[in-house]
């Protein structure tokens, strides 16, 4: 029997100028490329994977704060993922074995069972698509409750994008939003949503493309700008005029990005980290915050969907 390889099951894709491997432990992107040049930071298949890179989150993305929220009147707790910061961080489906339900050479829908457990009693069945087209990679995430009661939910992609050649600091952002969520600086609560520009516009303001620079960030921006049939998009530009462009629709409200710092300087803004999300970080504690957090309740045999798509610019 052959050896699967730690990051699970790999699915290769390919169509016209794209290619993908999506890995099953967390329905991960693992790879992207097109005409060969990366569009995401990729691992390894014998890797663990770093840093959420690529997986599917649900039922939350993001964080909820001391892993502790209340839900139809029941307090509950989960366990804490983000020692660091003492929060559970990017839900509970990161590391579950996705199986493959449907399969050709340009796509792939994987499965799997967010099952009830402590802090979280509820069933959900994750199904998430893989599509490769002429203009890049779809990825389309839909939940079903399988349960007796409502339930909290909340989902998001985690990729790091790569404009070219460099680091973050190299490339030029485009991000079309107004607002962007205020945290502490120690442990990243959110506070409140304020003007981009209200602040620190040359930390946060990027409605205008411009050069990234050494700002750090790891926010979550709202108040997106979309075109006509509702999309917004990020673009992430290197010199020469390569990039990468990710756009989604009304389903995600919210979107992270993340300029990837880490102690080590051989890992740190390897790439972008642009997430977009159904909701906000701490969703689940949705009544303490005065803006609209964006929290799915999803009713008993009911589903929920929202998707993505990933593309080469130059």
């Amino acid at each position: 029997m052959a050896r699967i390889p730690m990051s699970g099951t790999q699915h290769a894709l390919r169509a016209g100028d794209y290619e993908a491997v999506i890995a099953s432990i967390g329905a991960t992107l693992r790879s992207l490329t097109h005409r060969g040049r990366d569009l995401v930071v990729p691992f390894g298949a014998d890797e663990v994977r770093p840093s959420y890179r690529g997986a599917t989150l649900a039922p939350w993305p993001n964080r909820i704060v001391d892993g502790r929220y209340s839900f139809g009147g029941v307090e509950r707790q989960v366990a804490l993922t983000e020692p660091a910061r003492a929060h559970a961080l990017h839900g509970l489906a990161s590391w579950l074995d996705f199986e493959a339900v449907d399969k050709g050479p340009d796509h792939v829908t994987l499965s799997a069972v967010i099952q009830p457990q402590t802090g979280y009693p509820w069933r959900v069945v994750v199904t998430t698509t893989f599509s490769l087209g002429p203009d890049g990679l779809t990825q389309t995430v839909t939940a079903r409750n399988e349960s007796d009661e409502a339930a909290p939910w909340g989902t998001g992609p985690h990729p790091y994008l790569v404009a070219g050649e460099g680091l973050v600091d190299q490339w030029t952002l485009e991000l079309p939003a107004t607002d962007v969520l205020a945290v502490t600086p120690d442990r990243l609560i959110p506070t409140d949503l304020v003007a981009v520009d209200a602040d620190d516009p040359a930390r946060f303001d990027f409605r205008s493309a411009r050069g990234i620079g050494g700002v750090e960030i790891d926010h979550a921006y709202s108040g997106l700008l979309r075109d006509e049939s509702g999309y917004a998009t990020v673009r992430l530009t290197a010199d020469g005029g390569s990039g990468v462009e990710m756009s989604w629709d009304a389903s995600c409200p919210w979107v992270q990005i993340h300029t990837a710092d880490k102690p080590d300087p051989a890992q740190s803004r390897l790439g972008l980290a642009v997430e977009p999300m159904t909701c906000a970080p701490d969703a689940f504690n949705d009544a303490a915050y005065s803006y609209d957090s964006g929290l799915i309740t999803l009713e008993p045999g009911a589903q929920s969907q929202a998707s993505w798509r990933i593309g080469a610019i130059g």
